[in-house]
């Protein structure tokens, strides 16, 4: 059901020493949606990020993932629960082809890179599921091509390649977009739209033609604390978004 609460934190909070990175945190990602995180530089959205997906521990509050507690467990459990997780810089393997990145994400999703080998069917399994995600990011024609070997924004689909290969159900992805031209911008953001029949999005992207074009749902972040948070439209007209993070002289791109 799309109004299902997949993910949710609570009092949600992290501490470096004396910096509050992210501060008693209230937020919620609704089944199959794209939820946006905005917030300028420091805001505290990455932490989020690393916060959800078990890269590292909170300080104080909970995260639930269909409603059961999953604050203290490492980001491998949480991966292999159905939470995957994209990071801002490319993170592929670059003197892999396309085809052996994702074959080598779906491994490591079925137990590891050397025991997802140990019969034929699963080794089958593991080259379906490969040839599926470069299916579904249409990079099929360069399944052999090595990854160093192929554009920015190609290699930026590929790593969404290679976390769709791990089968998640919901996805974190942390500025997919970042770096792209215009072009490779539009492409990935279709990608993403592709993709909400059959999976849940939580999204960190600065280029705010796509977010507003993709998000069913804004949470705005400043100073590691949650601004405002509601539908695209609530946040796209609001008048404290507008002063405390996009500031008036950014009205006409907003509008």
């Amino acid at each position: 059901m799309r109004d299902e609460i997949v993910l949710a934190t609570h009092g949600l909070t992290r501490r470096f020493g004396g910096l509050v990175a992210v501060n008693d945190v209230d937020f919620d990602v609704k089944a199959n949606e794209i939820h946006a995180i905005l917030g300028p530089n420091g805001a505290g959205k990455s932490t989020l990020i690393n916060l959800l997906s078990g890269e590292i521990p909170p300080s104080e509050g909970q995260v639930l993932y269909r409603q059961q507690p999953i604050q203290g467990k490492s980001a491998r459990q949480i991966a292999r629960m159905g939470i995957g997780r994209s990071h801002q810089k490319t993170n592929i393997f670059p003197r892999l082809t396309c085809l052996q990145n994702c074959e080598l994400a779906a491994r490591i999703h079925m137990g590891g890179v050397f025991g997802s080998w140990r019969s034929r069917q699963t080794a089958q399994k593991v080259s379906e599921r490969a040839q599926e995600v470069l299916d579904t990011c249409q990079l099929n024609h360069r399944a052999y091509t090595t990854a160093a070997d192929m554009s920015y924004g190609e290699q930026r689909q590929l790593q969404i390649a290679m976390v769709l290969a791990t089968a998640p159900s919901l996805m974190l992805l942390d500025e997919p977009m970042a770096g792209m031209g215009r072009e490779e911008t539009a492409q990935v953001t279709d990608l993403l739209a592709s993709l909400t029949d059959r999976y849940t999005l939580v999204l960190i992207e600065h280029d705010m033609d796509s977010v507003f074009r993709l998000a069913d749902r804004i949470t705005v972040m400043v100073d590691g604390c949650v601004l405002e948070s509601g539908p695209t439209e609530q946040i796209r007209t609001s008048e404290k978004v507008r002063d405390v993070y996009l500031g008036r002289h950014d009205e006409e791109a907003i509008a």
